[in-house]
């Protein structure tokens, strides 16, 4: 039965930590605060920019590393802490151990900040365009460095149960009307669903590419994401123009389809539906 760790056992990472249960995996889960882990997920109570606090983290001997954490603030000291600074700090707790198999680093596509006509796949070369895109950037620049084989999993915009920023948006046009870029999301269900099988693969023996993109199969642009949402909440849309597409970019999926996963939220319109009856 493996044992995989999760730091950074939050929303995402205490969906997929839900399936590696089901799946009958040993699962840890890392994170500051003692609320609640899945059922069957072992907690650890840790702050991966505390050194200290990590003390004994290789005792635990985990086969398999998901660093899963997300920044509290949108500032570079911030980024900096917990995705350099925290990824760090964990690998050099977990090394006395040796145990690591793998180790999947959940990035950010804010990595391409590029604006580009063409769509932008893991073979283009990230062009970072601010601190968070840098500094994730660094990250997984660390990962070069391990004694085991590593992933980084460059996610698009989560969306999902509790993610309703764009619900929220669309309930006020006078906003959405000033700007149309494109834009990329994934429900927070099929990235956890995703890492979970490219896990099962790597325990399979089969081969994982060491970078993913992690997005659905419909880039769009943002003004018809927002006008498609209006409309399902019966708001009165006439009169609305889209302004000119400008900025974003578009990401392909295809290395992920590649793999024979199968997205259950191929689109916005799949997943804001699901969100939308609820």
């Amino acid at each position: 039965m493996p044992h995989v760790l999760i730091a950074g056992c939050g929303d995402l990472g205490g969906k997929l930590a839900e399936l590696l249960v089901a799946y009958g995996a040993e699962v840890t889960g890392l994170r500051r605060s003692d609320k609640p882990l899945p059922t069957g997920v072992q907690a650890v109570i840790a702050d991966v920019t505390r050194v200290e606090s990590l003390q004994g983290l290789g005792d635990l001997k985990p086969d398999f590393l998901v660093y899963c954490v997300a920044a509290g603030e949108q500032t570079d000291e911030n980024y900096r802490a917990i995705y350099v600074q925290g990824l760090y700090n964990v690998l050099l707790a977990l090394t006395p151990a040796q145990s690591l198999k793998h180790v999947f680093f959940v990035s950010s596509t804010r990595v391409y900040g590029q604006k580009v006509e063409t769509i932008l796949n893991e073979s283009t070369p990230a062009q970072a365009a601010d601190f968070g895109g840098e500094r994730l950037l660094e990250a997984e620049y660390l990962l070069s460095n391990l004694p085991c084989p590593s992933t980084v999993l460059r996610l698009s915009g989560i969306y999902g149960e509790g993610r309703t920023q764009m619900l929220k948006l669309a309930r006020q046009p006078e906003r959405w009307q000033r700007q149309n870029p494109w834009t990329n999301r994934i429900h927070r269900d099929d990235a956890a669903r995703f890492i979970a099988f490219l896990l099962d693969m790597v325990i399979k023996k089969e081969t994982v590419d060491p970078c993913y993109i992690v997005t659905d199969s419909r880039p769009a642009p943002q003004w018809v994401v927002l006008l498609w949402i209006a409309k399902q909440l019966k708001m009165d849309t006439n009169g609305l123009t889209a302004p000119p597409i400008k900025g974003g970019k578009r990401l392909s999926n295809f290395r992920m389809r590649l793999t024979g996963f199968e997205l259950k939220y191929e689109d916005y319109r799949a997943g804001y539906a699901t969100l939308l009856r609820k």
